[in-house]
């Protein structure tokens, strides 16, 4: 097979996402009726962490046993990744020991780098510019609930972050629009996005305006892990970007509300709309482990039949 990594969304294609979702969905069907499946076996993931994480640690290391393979967990002290040596030469070394590397750490270009210099595939866990694991999660859970995404509306309520990033790839690939609202001076760099062109996402200065008419309405919390020296100015910045119940009114009747977790009730988002029967943030948070064991098993094993 062809080495692959998955270091943003638009490094696969939309038939490419298409058979993830697929995947997801029949992997999940495993899972649920207690159907033993291991087209991973005798296969080792290493994980490494220089941001600290819960879900992304559960769902890859209990997604990786499910499919029959071992786990390494290496954190910022067992690492010092591009610290205690090269980025280049923990690629070198670490990728002839394991099948799969997954990374969660700050700069985008020390996750490129390190795929760069390895022999297996790179997932990308989260970075400050990208969370593609999550967005395939998201995606997936809107598929689940209301079927294709194609031609729907995505409000997105918050900051211009990585989430951000993601989902305005998400919407170039797989054909539908993002409703962009952030404060001012939190806006998304199209740059960094890597977005070739405006035609799938609109700005608004109102964030109610965003969530008008929208299918899904999804936010993030206000302070990123690594900019908590921000905290309290982005309190200030981010007062009317908390998505609420009169927010949510005026979206569409069958609206879903998504977060990626963790929440901050009252901060980004009413506990009436994050508790509501609007949310799935619960269903979001397990599929994760699905559609990354999917994608797992993709970058291996390529297009299986199972």
């Amino acid at each position: 097979m062809v080495l692959r990594h998955f270091l943003q969304f638009s490094d696969f294609g939309t038939e490419e996402h298409q058979w993830l979702f697929q995947r997801a969905a029949e992997i999940k069907r495993k899972f649920k009726n207690y159907e033993k499946y291991h087209p991973l076996a005798d296969r080792t993931l290493a994980m490494i962490f220089e941001k600290a994480s819960t879900r992304t640690r559960v769902s890859f290391e209990a997604g990786m046993y499910q499919l029959g393979g071992s786990v390494v967990h290496l954190t910022t002290g067992d690492s010092q990744l591009g610290r205690a040596e090269p980025i280049e030469d923990s690629a070198k070394v670490i990728s002839r020991m394991v099948d799969l590397v997954m990374i969660r750490t700050y700069g985008q270009d020390k996750i490129e780098k390190f795929a760069e210099h390895s022999r297996v595939p790179v997932i990308n866990g989260l970075t400050n510019e990208f969370h593609p694991c999550q967005i395939l999660a998201d995606i997936f859970t809107y598929i689940e609930h209301r079927g294709s995404i194609q031609g729907r509306v995505v409000a997105w309520v918050g900051d211009g972050n990585n989430m951000a990033n993601t989902w305005l790839q998400a919407a170039e690939l797989l054909g539908f629009t993002v409703h962009l609202s952030t404060p001012t001076g939190y806006e998304v760099d199209q740059a960094i996005a890597g977005i070739r062109s405006g035609d799938s996402y609109k700005v608004f200065r109102d964030p109610m305006e965003a969530c008008r008419g929208a299918d899904l309405v999804t936010t993030d919390v206000w302070t990123s892990m690594g900019f908590e020296a921000e905290n309290e100015e982005r309190r200030k910045a981010f007062a009317d970007w908390r998505v609420d119940t009169d927010m949510m009114k005026v979206a569409r009747p069958d609206a879903l509300f998504m977060h990626c977790l963790p929440a901050h009730r009252g901060e980004e988002v009413e506990a009436e709309v994050i508790d509501g029967p609007q949310s799935v943030v619960w269903d979001e948070a397990e599929n994760r482990m699905h559609v990354q064991k999917a994608l797992m098993e993709y970058l291996l094993l390529g297009k299986v039949a199972g």
